[in-house]
């Protein structure tokens, strides 16, 4: 019987790009070490910082906020959860109930903002005018909820905002902002830069995991996996690039390590410095932003020019 390279105990699971295999307990533990090394690795959070933690209600999210829950055991940081409802039929109660309910066990203060109130509209609302449109639904939807965070994280009244982006996610984006050429955006892949966009330090404590290992983790910790998906998911390219990038793990174990690393270097050489001092206020909405209109209110003029739906 194969054991647990830590405990001696019965395997339950061995991580192929590095051949440790470890029992649940000893998996479960991993998870919530390597999230605390990554935190610690680029100094992303700090004693005595009320810290914002994005809460969607997806399973990535919610192991986020039990494994902050866990390092927090002390009570260093002061832990808010934001959830933004973006209005999508069929998909999002059920996730921000997950949501709400993880943080009243936890004991967390919960913030919940919604495209409705923020914008006039919900995300199906704005999305009426798929027909005519050149933007995917991914890329619309995610100019609101960065923004819907941020308004939130105000109101929560926090200084850093923690986002349960894993390594998945990560490299998918590289790869994204270079097949789209937006060389630029490279830069901000150090996780020590603050994007100018964002009027909160934005950290992600996953981005080392692996996003199969965090929803083993999930599963481990009785954490509900929501029955539904979004329903847009599936019209941007970031799907293809997730396909294409697991195809390659499963033949080359641990290729996802090696682009996160390549990730990281380029975007080191790259980095602009890590203040807001290239942003300027939006001439419409004053926001931080680093052109002269931001591009929450662009994407909210297109909305209005294409729907029924006047922000």
């Amino acid at each position: 019987m194969t054991q647990c390279g830590r405990c001696g105990g019965g395997a339950f699971y061995t991580r192929r790009y590095s051949g440790e295999t470890l029992c649940t307990s000893c998996f479960k533990a991993s998870i919530v070490e390597k999230t605390r090394r990554t935190i610690s690795k680029y100094d992303m959070l700090g004693h005595g910082q009320r810290v914002g933690i994005a809460l969607s209600g997806g399973k990535d999210s919610l192991s986020l906020l039990q494994v902050l829950h866990e390092l927090n055991e002390n009570k260093r940081c002061e832990l808010v959860a934001l959830t933004v409802d973006e209005g999508v039929e069929g998909y999002r109660d059920e996730a921000i109930e997950h949501a709400s309910a993880l943080a009243r066990k936890l004991g967390v203060e919960h913030v919940l903002v919604s495209y409705k109130e923020l914008y006039g509209f919900t995300l199906d609302q704005a999305l009426d005018w798929k027909d005519q449109r050149t933007h995917s639904s991914c890329s619309i939807c995610g100019v609101f909820r960065r923004r819907g965070i941020d308004e939130a994280a105000t109101r929560a009244r926090v200084s850093v905002v923690a986002t349960a982006h894993n390594l998945d996610d990560y490299v998918q984006t590289f790869l994204m902002n270079l097949m789209h050429g937006d060389v630029d955006r490279l830069g901000w892949f150090d996780p020590s830069v603050v994007d100018a966009d964002f009027p909160f330090r934005r950290v992600k404590p996953f981005m080392e995991i692996y996003e199969e290992e965090i929803a083993l983790y999930a599963h481990l910790e009785g954490l509900p996996f929501q029955s539904a998906s979004c329903p847009y998911m599936h019209e941007g390219l970031r799907s293809e690039v997730r396909d294409y990038l697991n195809e390659l793990e499963t033949k080359h174990a641990g290729i996802k390590n090696v682009l996160l690393n390549s990730a990281l270097q380029v975007s080191t050489k790259l980095a602009i410095v890590g203040t807001h001092a290239n942003s300027v206020p939006c001439s419409i909405c004053g926001k931080p932003s680093s052109q002269g209109v931001c591009g929450v209110c662009r994407m909210k003029d297109l909305v209005q020019q294409h729907t029924k739906y006047s922000p």
